[in-house]
């Protein structure tokens, strides 16, 4: 049933009456509301004067998501200008005017057309005014009413996320926060219970709880260990009407995990681990790896391995595999199973992160007992030092002992030692070992000037097995002894000016020793006993290991001498005395008054004093540009007289060299003979081959003359033999060519030359028989008589 509400709607119009305008409201909610009536100015009737026109609205409320089959009825818009004889035509504009709302131009009744939404548009603003239909003049002002969108519950909660991650520390006390979810109700919050949402689980009890109006997830039950159970699923429900029957509702899932903590402490799976270790282990090698269980995960599950007890705690050290926290035991001394063949350890396994919390479950670590037994094995010998140091003085005869080294089998067996130099570090064999007590000799000349150190590499292997051989380093010094006699630093060459003064220093001589010298060298120096007396320069020793030549005389003449040679003797002070004789070549040059050479003779030094050496060196550059301009120009010369008789890059062989040469035709008889190409008696025995140089001569062959009938292939042929069995024919790859024109055709000549010679007139009539396309041909070969005699 349809009930009405009246809305009396007053306005002043400018006229001394007073009209009413009535909008009812229709609702389909079957909920009557009270009829309203709004005054816009004065206390009574009386009071009221034409001072403003307005109208003075309620607001029309409809309910969303109408399922009915006709229009829904709004509510109705009445002016009590309006005398019902249709006169008035109501108007509405605003939202949805003429599409969602359309409105009765003569009754005034609104409708709406569609379903609304409230959580689509919750109020709709509109305006209407009536207006005289014949005028079209609106009989009240315009003016806005409301038209508000009642809510039903028609949307149900939806949560944030469809899933929710969170996690939590394992042994978390009961009430301890783990996520928060949270659910919206998109329906109306200000009307009725539509949008109140309660939370509640449906998972996941009786580990976690759920507060119902803020969805706080909190931990429901004590001391949940992740080692027992990691992952938990929780599903939580939001319902709206307050938790009521008929609410609607959504559910969304919640993944719990257990974060580790460490409350666990490492175990040894057994009390006892026993290994076994060759005596010939290296150092820092692994032995065994043991491994202590921790049911954490990560950072609480490490663990530090460390030997607390032991007779062997300082022969092993064990360290901590990061990766798979194992405890490798490894090898710090070197074992001898002679000595010691049983280690008896006590290994600890310790938590690296202890948490306080959990320290009253016990302490966090474990301890086992380690046995490790030495093993036997056939071990080298082993040298009495790691490495051995001789000296030896470099004139020692050959054959000489210079040291010895020793080794011995460090095994119970105490097998027999051999020595031997390995050979790849005494190459040159300059030593030798004795292989049974291991004295090392010298086997060639020893020179502590070649070579200072020898390092060789000296082996000892056992008797019975080769196989088991260790290696030690040698290094041997070669002692110096006073086998070298000094020599001077560099060669001297020096001059002597023609115009020098006597007792005149011309040159200062000093001298090398390639032995060694403790205290350092000491050299004399002095003349030659064959030039001390006759010589012209005397020679003074500076104790320095430095000498000075001088002049004897005044003057020297390079015309009477130009060149003197000088012997100086140079003697050590070491034993035994070294001594030898070198020569200082002195040349005399004509020098200006400062002492500055100006020349000497052709054999003397070059020293330029007109030019510098740049000066000359810019005018050797010239020659050689000069030179190589000339060579240039030569060769262009030649190559443009000379032109190349193949121009291709292809191979000579593979081409036919073109002469350009045309001739004189058949009437030049003195260009090419013919009769001597057919009569081989014709060649001139005499002239030989200029294109070679023939190692012997041979005498032209004589062929038969060729008959005048002969046939062009077997003169051919014939001319081809010829030159295939002569020495004296051009090369094998030249082309041989046989001008040679033949007897004539049967057909005898095609040449259209010789028609014109003939003293008969052709006759060209059947030209004409041919047909149109010979007619021009026909034509121009008529006959002439005929055009004459027209």
């Amino acid at each position: 049933m349809r009930t009405y509400h009246c809305f009396w709607l007053l306005f002043w119009a400018g006229q001394p009456h007073q009209s009413f305008l009535r909008p009812l409201s229709k609702r389909t909610s079957g909920f009557p509301e009270k009829e309203k009536v709004l005054v816009l100015s004065g206390n009574s009737r009386q009071d009221l004067h034409r001072s403003k026109r307005s109208w003075m609205w309620n607001q029309f409320f409809l309910l969303e998501e109408y399922t009915g089959t006709d229009y829904q009825y709004v509510g109705k818009l009445h002016s009590d200008q309006d005398k019902g004889d249709g006169s008035l035509k109501y108007i509405l504009s605003g939202d949805g005017a003429g599409d969602l709302f359309i409105i009765n131009e003569n009754t005034g009744d609104i409708q709406a057309t569609k379903r609304l939404d409230r959580e689509e548009k919750p109020v709709y603003i509109l305006r209407a005014q009536a207006i005289n239909r014949r005028t079209g003049r609106p009989v009240e002002p315009e003016s806005e009413f409301i038209i508000k969108i009642h809510d039903i519950n028609d949307n149900e909660p939806m949560f944030t996320k469809d899933v929710y991650n969170a996690s939590i520390p394992e042994m978390s006390d009961v009430g301890t926060f783990v996520v928060q979810v949270t659910a919206t109700d998109a329906d109306d919050p200000t009307y009725g219970n539509s949008a109140k949402v309660v939370y509640s689980i449906l998972q996941g009890q009786p580990y976690f709880s759920v507060e119902s109006e803020t969805g706080i997830i909190k931990t429901a039950l004590l001391n949940m260990d992740r080692e027992n159970r990691e992952q938990y699923q929780v599903v939580i429900q939001a319902k709206d009407m307050g938790g009521q029957m008929g609410g609607l509702s959504g559910t969304t899932t919640v993944n719990i995990t257990l974060t580790d903590v460490n409350d666990n402490p490492p175990r040894f799976p057994q009390s006892t681990y026993q290994f076994r270790a060759p005596e010939s282990t290296p150092l820092d090698s692994p032995v065994g790896r043991i491994k202590a269980n921790d049911a954490d995960v990560d950072e609480n599950a490490e663990i530090e391995y460390s030997i607390t007890e032991g007779d062997g705690y300082d022969v092993f050290g064990i360290t901590t595999d990061k990766d798979t926290q194992e405890g490798i035991i490894t090898v710090k001394k070197a074992l001898d199973f002679e000595s010691k063949n049983l280690y008896i350890l006590k290994v600890e396994a310790t938590n690296t992160h202890v948490d306080p919390r959990f320290l009253y479950l016990g302490p966090f670590k474990d301890s086992a007992t380690v046995r490790i037994q030495v093993e036997d094995v056939d071990e080298p010998p082993m040298f009495s030092r790691p490495a051995y140091i001789m000296e030896v003085k470099e004139d020692v005869p050959v054959n000489s002992v210079i040291g010895t080294v020793t080794a011995q089998d460090p095994d119970a067996a105490k097998n027999p030692v051999k020595y031997s130099v390995d050979r790849h570090t005494d190459m040159d064999r300059v030593f030798n070992i004795n292989s049974g007590n291991g004295s090392i000799f010298t086997s060639k000349p020893l020179d502590r000037e070649a070579l200072l150190w020898h390092n060789i590499t000296v082996i000892a292997a056992e008797i019975n097995n080769p196989k088991q051989s260790s290696r030690v380093p040698v290094f041997i010094k070669v002692l110096d002894v006073n086998d070298n006699a000094p020599e001077f630093a560099m060669f001297y060459e020096t001059f002597v000016c023609e115009n020098a003064k006597a007792e005149q220093l011309i040159q200062t001589l000093s001298a090398v020793d390639k032995d060694d010298s403790y205290n350092g060298h000491q050299f004399s120096f002095s003349l030659a006993p064959e030039a001390a007396s006759s010589s012209n320069f005397t020679l003074q020793d500076n104790r320095d290991n430095t000498a000075g030549i001088f002049t004897r005389k005044t003057r020297y003449n390079r015309h009477e001498t130009s060149t003197y040679f000088l012997p100086v003797v140079i003697s050590d002070n070491d034993y035994p005395i070294q001594s030898s004789t070198e020569t200082v070549t002195i040349r005399v040059c004509a020098c200006d008054h400062r002492g500055k050479m100006l020349s000497c003779n052709a054999e003397a030094l070059i020293h330029p004093t007109g030019l510098s050496t740049g000066a000359l060196i810019a005018i050797l550059l010239c020659i050689i540009i000069l030179l190589v301009t000339v060579v240039l120009f030569a060769a262009l010369r030649r190559q443009r007289k000379k032109e190349p008789l193949i121009i291709s890059k292809e191979d000579i062989r593979d081409n036919v060299v073109s002469y350009n040469d045309e001739g004189g035709g058949e009437e030049d008889t003195q260009a090419f003979d013919i009769g001597t190409l057919r009569n081989p008696e014709a060649i001139d025995d005499n002239k030989l081959r200029r294109d070679i140089v023939p190692e012997t001569l041979f005498m032209p062959r004589r062929t038969a003359t060729a008959r005048d009938n002969t046939d062009v292939r077997d003169f051919i042929n014939q001319r081809l033999k010829e030159n295939d069995t002569d020495p004296t024919a051009p090369p094998y790859d030249s082309l041989a060519t046989y001008a040679y024109e033949g007897n004539g055709s049967v057909a005898e000549s095609l040449s259209s030359l010789e028609s014109v010679t003939t003293d008969g007139d052709q006759d060209y009539d059947y030209l004409s028989d041919w047909g149109p396309r010979f007619k021009k041909l026909a034509d121009m070969y008529g006959p002439i008589d005929s055009d004459k005699d027209s």
